[in-house]
C-alpha cells in the first residue's frame, strides 16, 4: 500500500493524491504522513488498532502507515458510541484512533489522529515482511452483524501490476474506506497514479456535487448509489457531469439501470465488477450487459479465482481472497465456498437474482425481491423501490414495498400504477403493502432487504 504512494511521490511529488472540497494532499505529503504513522506505531508498540470516522486523507495515511509497519488496521463504519463499543469488544481492539470526543470512555486506549499523523519522525522505518502485513476489513452488515475479514497486503496488491498508468484520472470515492469496495478503489487509484476525489459524507448528493465541482472523470459505486444519484440529477436539473467511466458493483445490477446510465453519460464506458470482502476481486465486465459472461465459470484448477453454479447459487474458489474470518480458523484457499448470491444461467450470461438471505418465504413459496424491484422501478414516477419481507400470521411473510416517489407525483395514482405493473406476477410475489417513504434503508450504499416487522 505504502509502496504505491511512495512510487508516485518519487516520480512526481506534487501530483494530487487526494482531493476534497476543503483542499488536497499530494503524493509526497501523503507518503510523509504514512511514514510518520509507521514510526509512531512502532514507537508506541501498537500491533493492531481500530479507526473511527476520519477524513479520507487521514484514513489513508493511517492505513498506509500501518501496512508499512506491519500493523493490522481496521476502520469501523461511522456509528454511535454503543455500536463502536460493541465492535471493540467483538474484535478485541484495545487501541482506538479517532477525533470524536464521544468515544473517549469506551474502555479502549484512545489516540487522536494527530498523535500518529502529526509526529515529527517521517523517516521510513524498516518495512515489515510482505507476508506479515495484515489488514482487517468489516463486512457491510446488510444481512446481519458485520464480520471481520482477515486479509494481508500481499494478496490485496496482487492485481495492481496490471493497472495502467493514468495520471489524469480523477476517481470519486463513493464507498466508505471501511468497505472492501472502497479499498479496491483506493488501490486502483494509487496503482494508476491517479487522484482520489473524496467528498464527505459519501452520499449521492455530495458525490454529485463533487463530480460537478472537482473534475471527477471516473466513478465506481453500488447500483443503489447510482439510482439515488440519477434521482438527484432529475430533481435539481443541473449539468450532467462529464464522466469517462461508470462502474457498478456490490449488488445485482438491473438491465434498466445500465440503460439509464448509458443514456445519461453517453461518453462514459460502463463496467460491472464482481467482488466481495471474502473473495477479493474477480474481474470486470465491460460489454454493458447485465451479469457476468459464462466464461468466468470453471476456469480450471490453476486459476486464482474460479466460479461455478451449484443449485442456483454462485460458488467461488479464491486464492486471492481472505485468510479467514476474525476469531475463526483459516480458510483453505483451494476450497469452494458459497457466495450467497442467487444466479441463473441465461444463454451466455450468468444473471444475478439477489441474495439467498433476501428470499421471502410466502406460505412456502420462495419470492426473490430483485425482479419485483426492477418492475416497480420501471414505473414512471418511481425514483427508488425496496422490496422486503414482513411477518404475517397466515403466510409467515408477505411481500412489502417501500417507494420513493419522484417530486410532484400523485401517490394514489402511482400506487395504482404499481399494482397494475405487478398484477401478472404470481400471487405470492405481488406486493401486499405499499408504503411511500422519503428514504430507503441502506447499509454501505446497498439496499437492506432483510425481513422487518414494520407496519
Amino acid at each position: 500500500m505504502y509502496e504505491l504512494i511512495d512510487r508516485i511521490a518519487g516520480a512526481d511529488p506534487d501530483r494530487p493524491a487526494i482531493v476534497t472540497h476543503a483542499g488536497s494532499r499530494s503524493y509526497a505529503e501523503l507518503a510523509a504522513d504514512a511514514r510518520r504513522v509507521a514510526a509512531a506505531l512502532r514507537a508506541e508498540g501498537i500491533t493492531r488498532f481500530a479507526i473511527v470516522d476520519h477524513d479520507a486523507d487521514v484514513v489513508v495515511a493511517l492505513v498506509a502507515g500501518a501496512a508499512l509497519a506491519g500493523v493490522e488496521a481496521c476502520q469501523y463504519p461511522p456509528a454511535e458510541p454503543s455500536e463502536v463499543a460493541e465492535l471493540l469488544g467483538r474484535f478485541d481492539h484495545d487501541v482506538l484512533v479517532t477525533d470524536r470526543v464521544d468515544l473517549a470512555d469506551l474502555g479502549a486506549r484512545v489516540l487522536a489522529s494527530a498523535v500518529l499523523v502529526g509526529g515529527t519522525d517521517d523517516r521510513a522505518p524498516d518495512r515489515a515482511p510482505v507476508d506479515a502485513r495484515p489488514h482487517l476489513v468489516l463486512t457491510t452488515g446488510t444481512t446481519g452483524a458485520p464480520r471481520g475479514v482477515r486479509h494481508d497486503w500481499s494478496r490485496l496488491l496482487r492485481g495492481t501490476p496490471r493497472v495502467r498508468p493514468a495520471a489524469g484520472e480523477r476517481w470519486l470515492l463513493a464507498y466508505g474506506l471501511h468497505q472492501f469496495a472502497g479499498l479496491q478503489v483506493l488501490l486502483h487509484v494509487f496503482a494508476a497514479g491517479a487522484t482520489l476525489v473524496a467528498p464527505a459524507p459519501r452520499r449521492p448528493l455530495e458525490g454529485l456535487a463533487a463530480m460537478r465541482a472537482l473534475g471527477v472523470t471516473h466513478a465506481s459505486a453500488t447500483p443503489t448509489y447510482w439510482r439515488f444519484l440519477l434521482a438527484e440529477m432529475r430533481s435539481d436539473g443541473g449539468p450532467v457531469p462529464a464522466l469517462q467511466q461508470v462502474t457498478l458493483g456490490g449488488e445485482a445490477i438491473p438491465g434498466p439501470l445500465l440503460q439509464d446510465l448509458r443514456r445519461t453519460f453517453p461518453d462514459a464506458a460502463v463496467s460491472q465488477v464482481y467482488a466481495a470482502s471474502e473473495f477479493g476481486s474477480t474481474g470486470s465486465m465491460r460489454d454493458g450487459r447485465p451479469g457476468l459472461s459464462v466464461s468466468v465459470l470453471d476456469r480450471g484448477d490453476d486459476a486464482d479465482v474460479d466460479m461455478r453454479v451449484v443449485d442456483g447459487e454462485l460458488w467461488i474458489r479464491s486464492r486471492a481472497g481472505m485468510l479467514g474470518y476474525y476469531g475463526e480458523p483459516p480458510v483453505d484457499a483451494d476450497a469452494w465456498r458459497p457466495t450467497g448470491d442467487r444466479v441463473e444461467i441465461d444463454g451466455d450470461r450468468v444473471l444475478f437474482r439477489g441474495r439467498t438471505s433476501e428470499i421471502i418465504n410466502v406460505g412456502g413459496v420462495k419470492v426473490h425481491p430483485l425482479p419485483i424491484e426492477e418492475r416497480v422501478s420501471a414505473v414512471p414516477g418511481v425514483d427508488m423501490a425496496r422490496v422486503h419481507g414482513r411477518p404475517n400470521p397466515m403466510t409467515g411473510a408477505i411481500v412489502a414495498l417501500e417507494v420513493v416517489a419522484a417530486p410532484g407525483s400523485d401517490q394514489q395514482a402511482l400506487k395504482a400504477a404499481i399494482r397494475a405493473a405487478c398484477e401478472d406476477l404470481p400471487a405470492a410475489a405481488r406486493p401486499r403493502s405499499i408504503r411511500f417513504v422519503d428514504d430507503i434503508v441502506t447499509a454501505g450504499s446497498k439496499i437492506v432487504r432483510r425481513q422487518t416487522s414494520e407496519h
